[in-house]
C-alpha cells in the first residue's frame, strides 16, 4: 500500500507541475501581448508629441502673421485718417472759396437775375455730397 501512496503523490506532484507549466505559458503569452501593446503605446505617444510640436510651431506662425497684419492694418488706418483729415480741410477751403466766388459772381450781376445764383445752402449741399463720394472712394481703396 505504501507503493500506491508514493505513486499517488508522484502523480499529484506531476499534475501540479503540469498545471504550473501551463499557467506559466499563458502568463508568458499575456506578457508578450502587454509588451507589444507597450511598444504600440510608445509609438502613439511619440506621434502625439510630434503632432503637438508641429501644432505649437503653427500657432507661433499664426501669431506672428496676426501681429504683422495688425500692424499693417494700423498703419493703413492711420494713413487713411490723415488723408481724410486733409480732404476735410481741402473741402472746407473749397466751400469757403465757392462761397466767395458765389458772392463775387452775385455782386457783378444785375439784381434782375437772382435765381441764377445758387444760395449758400445749395452750395453746401453739393459740397457735402462731393465729400461723401470722396470718402466712399477712399474707404474702397482702404479695404
Amino acid at each position: 500500500m505504501s507503493f500506491n501512496y508514493g505513486y499517488l503523490v508522484e502523480i499529484m506532484v506531476s499534475l501540479l507541475l503540469l498545471l504550473t507549466i501551463l499557467y506559466c505559458v499563458r502568463l508568458n503569452r499575456q506578457l508578450r501581448l502587454l509588451k507589444a501593446d507597450e511598444q504600440t503605446l510608445r509609438a502613439t505617444i511619440a506621434e502625439l508629441i510630434t503632432a503637438t510640436e508641429i501644432a505649437e510651431r503653427a500657432i507661433a506662425g499664426l501669431k506672428s502673421t496676426m501681429r504683422d497684419g495688425e500692424q499693417n492694418l494700423g498703419e493703413r488706418l492711420e494713413r487713411v485718417e490723415r488723408v481724410a483729415a486733409a480732404l476735410d480741410e481741402q473741402l472746407g477751403a473749397g466751400e469757403e472759396l465757392l462761397t466767395r466766388l458765389t458772392r463775387i459772381a452775385g455782386a457783378g450781376r444785375p439784381t434782375a437775375e437772382p435765381a441764377a445764383v445758387p444760395d449758400a445752402k445749395t452750395v453746401a449741399a453739393a459740397a457735402q455730397a462731393f465729400a461723401e463720394r470722396t470718402r466712399a472712394r477712399l474707404n474702397g481703396l482702404a479695404a
